[in-house]
């Protein structure tokens, strides 16, 4: 992965005072907003309230009405090379014309790597996603959460420095789910990327993340904010018995019910 610049306890991504308006409708108000480098902030809350907006101007895709988003140290005015997006829609997102391989080939085409070169990063990329024996497969040979890894492995081909991840296990079965769960956050751990994650997954989002940040809607606007002190490496029985993860449950949960009154 590529590390940037940012030193270790920096923001690398700073939302300051972002609006976002449709006409005379207000999405976005006053999101404030630092993501520390390596860190794992989670967006939760009911539908309609702006998190896959506020990932989308994370990540260039739209340019907020006011205020505005730096990375590492500078504004964020389109898409990045060192910032993957990983979406919900994997089938989408996957050209079922090309293989695991050329798939991930795709992004390595994209950011110039020699060709003498892609093979073997093809396979380290695999093999890192739990794919080192699908190279030859194509997407619809594939099962969801085979499809959803390669996804996944195609986005570290670009050695982001950031993975923004837009609900990227809402599709799954709920043990297909955990297990990526598991292998997202081993791949963290290796790469020392930083990830904004969407969900509406309560206890996914205390799972995964550092940070979790919950939206109210009408405008969407940051209503609370929990740091998750659970110990890690996280394990998906141990962590969720845990009685802090069910007293953040709780209160996510409550957050919640409120907003959507």
């Amino acid at each position: 992965m590529n590390k940037g610049s940012c030193r270790a306890g920096e923001a690398l991504i700073r939302f300051s005072k972002v609006d976002l308006s449709f006409s005379d409708r207000k999405i976005l108000e006053a999101i404030d907003l630092e993501i520390m480098r390596g860190e794992i902030v989670c967006l939760v809350g009911p539908s309609g309230c702006g998190k896959t907006t506020a990932l989308r101007i994370a990540t260039g895709l739209l340019a907020p009405t006011g205020g505005g988003v730096a990375f590492d140290g500078a504004p964020i005015l389109g898409p990045r090379r060192d910032v993957a997006i990983v979406f919900q829609d994997y089938g989408k997102a996957l050209l079922p014309w090309r293989t695991a391989a050329g798939n991930v080939s795709l992004a390595l085409e994209a950011v110039g790597t020699p060709r003498a070169e892609r093979a073997a990063r093809i396979d380290a990329l695999l093999a890192k996603v739990g794919l080192p024996h699908h190279a030859d497969k194509y997407p619809s040979q594939m099962s969801g959460g085979m499809q959803q890894r390669l996804q996944i492995a195609r986005c570290l081909a670009q050695e982001p420095a950031a993975l923004m991840m837009d609900e990227p296990f809402g599709a799954l079965d709920a043990m297909t789910r955990q297990e990526l769960q598991d292998e997202m956050l081993q791949i963290v751990r290796t790469t020392g990327a930083t990830v904004l994650f969407v969900t509406h997954d309560l206890e996914e989002a205390i799972y995964v993340g550092d940070r979790v940040i919950g939206l109210l809607p009408h405008p969407g606007r940051i209503g609370i904010e929990l740091k998750i002190d659970l110990p890690r490496p996280r394990d998906q029985i141990a962590t969720r018995e845990d009685p802090e993860f069910l007293r953040l449950r709780r209160e996510l949960y409550e957050f919640i019910k409120s907003a959507e009154r």
